[in-house]
């Protein structure tokens, strides 16, 4: 049998970001309609907590495809010239079992998490939603600054991380490739202050913004932890804003910026509002007012990877990109 694979640029050039923002739309939906399956993902930690594999298995039924990404996840390649996530997504049909495709992972993962984010801030972001905070100033950075761009008029940019250099080469970055006023902030406060756009797409493993920093009518999207025992946000953010999620199961299972409040007694089970799905199926409200602050906790999940996969993988039959190879073989009978 033949497998396609797609590899790293040819993700990048078949997955622009208008077009994988539409696909994670009608992935979430489907999940929260019960036209897809999204098992908790297996994570298998090395010692100390060094770097980590994922395996996140997922079914589509309405493409008729499977699929299971395997990713490691390696927080200490920042300055290595290594991705921090790599793997690959190996996609499969659901008539037969057959293999079809493995698509690189790291192209992926970036596209698709900023991809989920602006579905998220286009439901639940302010119309006039403009002045961003981006804390954090890596891949995900990048490519949720692409997708803010896609979904709202972004005036201007306000960058912090750490360590603070990584901050100014984004800015430097993004003022070569967009033509927007962008800014290298010294401190998490000063950056979101007065924002009315946050994305935290840190590694940190304690918070690095403050409920009592964020403005009325502000909506953030949550995106750098996705383990129980890191979280990005203190319990006064989670608290005073309307919490989103993109699959419940998953966020009280391993969201650490849920489950540090939900342990201190602050919130339960009842403050997650719903999935994001649910409000593209018409099924829950969004934002309600101009005042309210909105938070969308991404988690990332196996249906998003199956669902951009495929994406791909039919897009690169089209175009004629990708390379086959023999994988298994099929059952000779006499």
């Amino acid at each position: 049998m033949k497998v396609l694979i797609i590899n790293h640029r040819e993700v990048s050039q078949l997955l622009p970001m208008n077009e994988c923002i539409e696909v994670m739309a009608n992935a979430l939906k489907a999940l929260s309609q019960g036209d897809a399956a999204n098992p908790l993902r297996t994570v298998m930690w090395l010692p100390e907590k060094a770097g980590a594999l994922g395996m996140m298995p997922a079914y589509w039924s309405d493409q008729k495809v499977m699929g299971l990404k395997a990713l490691s996840v390696f927080s200490s390649n920042m300055d290595t010239e290594y991705d921090s996530h790599q793997g690959g997504v190996f996609l499969f049909e659901t008539k037969n079992g057959r293999p079809l495709a493995i698509v690189d992972a790291s192209a992926i993962t970036a596209i698709r998490t900023g991809a989920v984010s602006g579905v998220a801030t286009r439901l639940l972001a302010r119309q006039d939603a403009g002045d961003l905070a981006m804390l954090g100033s890596g891949v995900q950075a990048w490519g949720h600054l692409e997708a803010m761009l896609k979904v709202r008029k972004i005036r201007r940019v306000r960058v912090w991380s750490l360590p603070l250099d990584h901050a100014r080469k984004f800015v430097e970055r993004v003022s070569r490739h967009y033509n927007i006023h962008a800014e290298f902030i010294a401190s998490a406060r000063e950056a979101v202050t007065g924002a009315d756009l946050i994305c935290t797409v840190t590694s940190a493993g304690e918070p690095i913004l403050a409920g009592e920093w964020i403005a009325s009518g502000t909506h953030i999207n949550a995106v750098g932890s996705s383990v129980p025992f890191t979280r990005e946000l203190d319990t006064a953010a989670v608290v005073k804003s309307r919490l989103f999620v993109d699959r419940r199961e998953s966020t009280i299972n391993e969201a650490g910026d849920f489950l540090f409040p939900k342990r201190e007694g602050a919130i339960d089970d009842s403050h997650i509002q719903g999935e994001i799905g649910e409000i593209l199926a018409s099924r829950i409200e969004g934002r309600r007012s101009q005042d309210e602050i909105t938070l969308f906790k991404a988690l990332g999940l196996a249906v998003e990877d199956v669902a951009a996969a495929h994406y791909v993988y039919t897009k690169a039959i089209e175009k004629g990109l990708g390379t086959y190879v023999e994988l298994g073989d099929t059952r000779h009978t006499s």
